[in-house]
């Protein structure tokens, strides 16, 4: 059975940071679910780059997911911080160890969740104000820590995806995607 991965979607998302690693996902045969929080399909990324959302939020229980991916975009990331039931699915899966993916801006949101306390994370810099002290990692573009992938900002989103790829699927399929992309890991 396929893993399911969701992509929260907000006006404001940075869009290399969700088409990236939602192209290496579908690759290795993950099912990614686009999930709107503006209450209609279509999203605004943070250029204007207008994106149709496969679903609104409560078309979906994220706890069903394997994975909840929080990309950046700080206006993005602004609006996700509002959302009561995201941030409660992030903590659920955070609890559950079950898997948890942030980029850029995004870790703000698990750190304003209180979620990194004891843990490793990245983003974008300057972001890394708001972590707890310890948490924040600043030589790696990609941190895994257990259930929790955080990446830097836009230039690394393949690589992101391919570490998601990696923690959903193994290491093989995210080897035989990566060589397929021609991404040199």
């Amino acid at each position: 059975m396929a893993k399911m991965a969701a992509v929260i979607l907000a006006d404001g998302f940075e869009p290399l940071e969700v088409v990236a690693p939602v192209d290496a996902l579908r690759r290795g045969g993950v099912d990614v679910a686009l999930v709107s929080i503006m209450g209609g399909t279509e999203v605004i990324s943070a250029q204007n780059i207008a994106v149709h959302a496969d679903m609104v939020l409560d078309q979906i229980n994220l706890d069903d997911c394997d994975m909840i991916i929080i990309p950046g975009g700080s206006v993005g990331v602004e609006n996700i911080m509002k959302c009561e039931p995201v941030r409660a699915a992030l903590t659920s899966h955070m609890q559950a160890d079950k898997l948890v993916g942030s980029i850029c801006a995004g870790p703000t949101v698990l750190a304003d969740c209180r979620l990194l306390i004891g843990r490793k994370a990245t983003c974008y810099p300057g972001c890394e104000t708001v972590f707890p002290e310890g948490a924040y990692v600043a030589d790696k573009d990609v941190v895994v820590d257990g259930n929790l992938i955080t990446a830097t900002g836009p230039a690394v989103a393949l690589a992101f995806g391919i570490a998601l790829l990696e923690a959903l699927a193994g290491k093989e399929t995210a080897d035989q995607v990566a060589s397929g992309m021609l991404f040199a890991k």
